[in-house]
């Protein structure tokens, strides 16, 4: 009966460890972006394109105010759960039409929150539309309420990622030490979770990349940020074994020390003891 019993406790042993190595195993989620704009270079900060199919990185051909940079965010903290570990975070981005010739383009981590508001540009949208308000434009976080500490937007001066994007097709930024701190610092702290804002050739003219947005009708073309992460193990899911190990021990020994008493000398066959428990 001890045999039995202790290997049945050592059966639960055995799945309770497999439990908890399931609660620790790595998770996958796909976000798109909660908001996504385009920071058009004007000395009024009065053009945008909130709801835009199209956001754009790099320089125009214009002689003047040709500067554009995409900004995107995603709502990590609505996705991920608190205390978890990011692992790895890609971001994958649809060219959509574009100046020729491969331009290296950049992520840079912005460090204040932005608006995405109802302004929509007209033809190919590489020229904007009249801000409306809430907007992201490049003089404002908001427009026309609150400023940038910066034109053209406030971010941390070192790319977290960048790849090289020739023309239409899709584009993967890869996982860098950087780009994970990013996110977790996004799920620790919700409040600042204010995404990224591309960057591409600003030295030259004529070498501005366009991207489809969350709003183009074709969802499969809209941006998506690939988070792998380990959730934080259950409450308690590591007590259990061992709580467990303690069970099989002293039941093992409880078993062995009965069987001791039985075979000594003289001991009698009534004298109560029992191996049930």
């Amino acid at each position: 009966m001890v045999k039995r019993r202790c290997t049945v406790v050592a059966a639960a042993l055995l799945l309770a460890v497999g439990g908890g190595a399931a609660a620790a195993a790595g998770e996958l989620v796909v976000l798109t972006p909660s908001k996504d704009n385009t920071l058009y270079e004007d000395p009024n900060g009065a053009l945008s394109n909130g709801l835009g199919s199209a956001m754009f990185a790099g320089r125009n051909s214009a002689p003047s105010n040709s500067v554009r940079r995409a900004v995107l965010a995603f709502d990590v903290a609505a996705a991920i759960p608190a205390g978890a570990t990011i692992d790895a975070v890609t971001l994958t981005l649809t060219e959509s039409g574009s100046n020729v010739g491969e331009q290296v383009v950049a992520l840079h981590r912005l460090t204040a929150d932005w608006g995405e508001g109802a302004s929509l540009a007209g033809g190919n949208q590489g020229g904007g539309g009249p801000a409306a308000p809430g907007d992201a434009t490049w003089l404002h976080r908001f427009f026309a309420t609150e400023a940038w500490g910066v034109a053209g937007g406030d971010f941390a001066g070192l790319a977290s990622s960048q790849t090289t994007v020739g023309g239409p097709g899709v584009y993967t930024w890869p996982s860098t030490a950087a780009l994970v701190a990013d996110v977790q610092g996004f799920l620790d702290d919700p409040g600042a979770s204010f995404g990224w804002i591309v960057i591409g050739n600003e030295a030259s003219g004529g070498t501005a990349k366009r991207f489809s947005t969350r709003n183009e009708p074709n969802a499969e073309l809209r941006p998506r940020l690939t988070v792998e992460y380990t959730p934080i193990p259950e409450p308690g899911m590591g007590l259990i074994p061992l709580a467990l190990v303690g069970v099989v021990k002293l039941r093992g020994w409880r078993g062995r020390r009965i069987a001791g008493l039985r075979s000594a000398p003289g001991l009698p066959r009534s004298s109560g003891l029992s191996t049930a428990f």
